[in-house]
């Protein structure tokens, strides 16, 4: 297997930990366990008696029944849990495609999905969204590249990295044509529960048809990606099982003092992402008018999901070097739109108290 080196994580390891603020942040506000133990009676004591031993490979029958909740149609038995949402992507495209297969991949994305997607010898299409077009879906341009071995095809929504949801129009169209193939759709929801405003929110795909998988994750919305724990949901119970097979082979099983805290948060998941929803909107204005004052350098379609966004950036030279004078210069961080291939863009994050004062920072350094 040969994978090329990834970008986001290479830039994050020389920066994430040593930067002062961050502001390209995927993930929203995160909380202690203490405060996570605090959100319900008996926590504590819960977590002081769980042995460390090993878990269930498919994780804990009550976990994977707190995750079950979040659908309508999927129950326990159509959840695997595994170790955070890169498991899932690695563990979904090893276990169930192939050389001879068809791969439709949602760009701009997080790098792993279409990296991931190539290591497993299956060809590989783009389906790209552009920011001349608004980041629209182009459903023409997915039927034309859709071919009779399409295999899977992986969208994201809410998206990484625009912030921006997907049309529930869009969504179904997408559902019609990976059933009329008896493709898997692949769908990273892992921002799913943190759109602006919670009307817009999608049905889960693995609701919407039985060969679609949804990812989920405790990192970004709910704010936990130290529990490092994630899942797959789906009704295809034969393409579960074979990723499970596959998972033997790289977790096994998942931290048990993880497990017990993720199933504590989903019982107040509401509270978790609607704290972090209001962080999001808190701050959403702050940039608005930031980019209002500062139009010649920046420009953006407004997201409307996520803690995150994507703005376009202008005469400020290479965006790279941009963004390490920015966090050699004031100890903020911002993503570059290099490790998406898009070397005209920044990544936002704006899911965190402390955005005002890097945005501050942000905007003195630009004079």
């Amino acid at each position: 297997m040969n994978l090329a080196p990834f970008r986001i994580e290479q830039y994050y390891g020389r920066h994430e930990f040593t930067a002062e603020l961050m502001f390209s942040s995927s993930d929203a506000e995160t909380i202690t366990i203490g405060e996570l133990l605090a959100l319900e009676p008996g926590a504590a004591d819960l977590l002081a008696v769980q042995r460390l031993g090993y878990t269930e490979s498919p994780g804990a029958p009550s976990l994977r029944q707190a995750i079950a909740s979040i659908y309508e149609a999927c129950g326990a038995a159509d959840v695997l849990v595994v170790a955070a949402a890169e498991e899932g992507i690695f563990a979904a495209y090893h276990a169930l495609l192939g050389p001879a297969d068809h791969v439709v991949v949602e760009t701009p994305c997080y790098e792993s999905a279409l990296v991931l997607a190539r290591s497993t010898g299956a060809e590989v299409t783009e389906w790209h969204r552009r920011y001349a077009d608004g980041w629209a879906h182009d459903l023409e341009e997915l039927e034309r590249i859709l071919r009779p071995n399409t295999r899977l095809v992986y969208v994201n929504t809410p998206h990484n990295p625009t912030g921006t949801n997907m049309s529930r129009a869009v969504l179904d169209r997408v559902v019609e044509l990976c059933a009329e193939r008896g493709a898997w759709l692949f769908c990273d929801e892992v921002y799913r529960e943190i759109e602006h405003d919670p009307g817009d929110r999608l049905p889960a795909a693995c609701d919407l048809y039985e060969r679609a998988i949804s990812l989920g994750s405790m990192s970004k919305t709910y704010g936990l990606p130290g529990l490092r724990l994630g899942w797959l949901a789906s009704r295809d119970r034969g393409a579960l099982d074979r990723v499970l097979d596959f998972k033997h082979y790289t977790t096994i099983s998942s931290s048990a003092p993880s497990e017990l805290l993720s199933e504590i948060a989903l019982r107040h998941r509401d509270l978790l992402a609607g704290r972090n929803r209001s962080i999001v909107l808190a701050n959403l204005p702050l940039l608005d008018a930031f980019f209002e004052r500062h139009a010649q350098t920046f420009s953006w379609v407004r997201p409307n999901a996520s803690p995150i966004g994507f703005p376009r950036v202008e005469g400020v030279g290479e965006v790279t070097a941009f963004c390490e004078r920015l966090v050699t210069e004031t100890g903020v961080l911002l993503l570059p739109g290099t490790v998406y291939d898009e070397p005209e863009h920044v990544r936002f994050g704006y899911g965190r108290a402390n955005m005002p004062e890097a945005l501050a920072r942000l905007e003195s350094w630009l004079g």
